[in-house]
């Protein structure tokens, strides 16, 4: 076996990504994770990428930006190479206005958008009206083409079959070879917290659920703390819900139920539309609730991509990007927030 230059533990988006970013700077690459590809939340079904609101700007959220702006020619390099659709589009987003407050702050928000947006994408103002558009008290929505839509399952299959193309390897176990990144995931998180002796990391339960109803060319929608988001295959996917304390973080119950019922009274279009798939798992949370990236706390030697929590799909294209700057070349690009130390 060919000695590997980077291996990855964790085979989730995060770890991925990462792979995939080093594999075409010309390095041999490994991924090594018992449960397979696509087993934990990067498995799920939601795969909303949606914006922080453009105001209040600080590093993390220049982050996102330029991560959501890199995932057009990203995911279509992924495409490209694996031959598998990842779902990715940038379909934007809608989401009502309740009141006059709303209104006034989304004013705002449009005007700071021209210039924190870099004219790369807008947020505006407009009238509520067909059937593919949330319930608003006040007749206006806001609409914004910054935010996209994944269909994580498929992307997370998209990545590790481009990872095959390019030459990197996926297996349940192996030795730890080169420079060693830590991808695990909400498991991984725990262990850490327990390492250290100290919170610094845990996992969230989100339920969701699969409807069978086609508004493929549709934009997503977000109301009542609801995601709805149209897939590239016939589907719509509601979620989700957030649960610090469970006890199976794979069983869906009555809150699922609560998710369907508000989802349907906030989008009525979706009333009659079939649930082909229930679904739960939990995404990894870093105590700072922005991804740990950077050189690993406890590991001299090894690198740490975790915490993806809500936005790990969002993050991905730049998260492989500066960990493979870091990884390979010792540049280091991450925000300071970003860094474990934030989280200890």
């Amino acid at each position: 076996m060919a000695i590997a230059d980077v291996t990855i533990m964790g085979a989730g988006a995060f770890g991925l990504s990462i792979a995939c970013a080093c594999a075409l700077r010309g390095a041999k690459v490994q991924v090594i994770d018992p449960h397979g590809v696509a087993a934990g939340s990067s498995g799920g079904i939601v795969g909303a990428l949606a914006p922080h609101v453009p105001e209040n700007w600080n590093d993390k959220k220049a982050f996102q930006f330029d991560s959501l702006i890199m995932a057009d020619p990203f995911w279509a390099k992924i495409e490209t190479i694996s031959g598998q659709n990842p779902g990715y589009a940038r379909s934007g987003r809608i989401q009502p206005i309740a009141d006059e407050r709303g209104i006034e702050l989304a004013q705002a928000r449009a005007k700071t958008a021209v210039a924190l947006w870099q004219g790369k994408a807008t947020w505006q103002i407009a009238q509520s009206h067909g059937d593919w558009t949330p319930q608003s008290p006040t007749g206006l929505v806001i609409k914004d083409t910054l935010s996209a839509r994944i269909h994580p399952r498929d992307a997370t299959h998209a990545l590790a079959k481009a990872l095959h193309v390019l030459g990197g390897t996926i297996t349940p176990d192996g030795p730890h070879q080169g420079k060693i990144v830590w991808a695990t995931g909400w498991q991984g998180m725990l262990d850490l917290s327990r390492q250290m002796g100290r919170n610094v990391g845990n996992g969230v339960k989100g339920q969701a659920a699969l409807l069978k109803f086609d508004a493929a060319d549709q934009p997503q929608l977000f109301a009542d703390r609801l995601h709805i988001i149209p897939h590239h295959d016939g589907t719509v996917a509601i979620g989700s819900t957030s649960e610090r304390d469970f006890d199976d973080p794979t069983q869906t119950d009555a809150q699922l139920d609560d998710v369907i019922t508000r989802a349907i009274a906030a989008f009525p279009v979706l009333r009659d539309a079939p649930v082909i798939e229930r679904w739960a798992g939990v995404r990894p949370r870093a105590k700072s609730r922005a991804p740990m990236l950077g050189m690993h706390p406890l590991r001299p030697d090894d690198f740490i991509a975790n915490g993806g929590f809500k936005i790990g799909f969002g993050m991905a294209p730049k998260v492989g990007q500066v960990m493979a700057d870091l990884v390979l070349e010792n540049k280091d690009a991450i925000p300071e927030g970003f860094k474990p130390a934030a989280s200890l």
